[in-house]
């Protein structure tokens, strides 16, 4: 994550804009009245979808147990019958 004032933002707004799109690296913009982080819409749109599939009930636990899982409890593709 990029820091930066607000002084400096708003001197650089299309520099940090293009770094945050390009590299999608998050701008944080510190004020007096407390700080703001510009991202990408490719990384926002990320960050909804994660959250959207962590709401699934049963997914998150899914996946952590998937994780711990030993390769001998994973079928192979090669095992499988395609019809």
């Amino acid at each position: 994550m990029t820091n930066t004032t607000i002084n400096n933002f708003r001197k650089n707004v299309i520099g940090y804009v293009n770094q945050a799109i390009t590299y999608n690296i998050p701008v944080n913009i510190a004020t007096d009245a407390g700080n703001a982080v510009v991202i990408s819409e490719e990384e926002y749109n990320g960050m909804l979808a994660t959250l959207e599939l962590m709401r699934e009930p049963g997914l998150v636990e899914s996946i952590l147990e998937a994780s711990n899982a030993q390769d001998s409890e994973f079928t192979q593709m090669s095992d499988m019958e395609w019809e």
